[in-house]
């Protein structure tokens, strides 16, 4: 099992624990948009890193991102193999080309 899928596992055992002692509780308990709120501050943490801050800021942004990402799509019943199989589908297609197709 990868790291993402044992965190995939992790975060859906801890979604309905104690808001008191667990992360992932507290972020479901407050809600969708609290989730996605802290989503966007740690893309932008992310890109500030980035742009300004060390390899290791990046590191510790990016993993941030990642977790705050997989609390999301658990909350929204999305698993980490439909996301993949989307990465799957679009593989091997530009980015520019797979943009263009899903704005016609």
């Amino acid at each position: 099992m990868d790291t993402l899928t044992r965190l995939e596992t992790t975060i859906a055992n801890r979604r309905e624990a104690d808001p008191d002692t667990s992360y992932v509780a507290q972020l479901n308990h407050r809600g969708l948009p609290i989730m996605a709120r802290k989503l966007g501050e740690e893309a932008v943490e992310a890109c500030v890193a980035a742009l300004s801050g060390s390899r290791e800021e990046l590191v510790g942004e990016a993993a941030d991102v990642l977790f705050h990402l997989m609390v999301l799509l658990g909350a929204k019943d999305v698993t980490l193999a439909e996301v993949l199989a989307e990465l799957d589908r679009r593989e091997g297609t530009s980015g520019i080309d797979e943009k263009n197709s899903r704005s016609a």
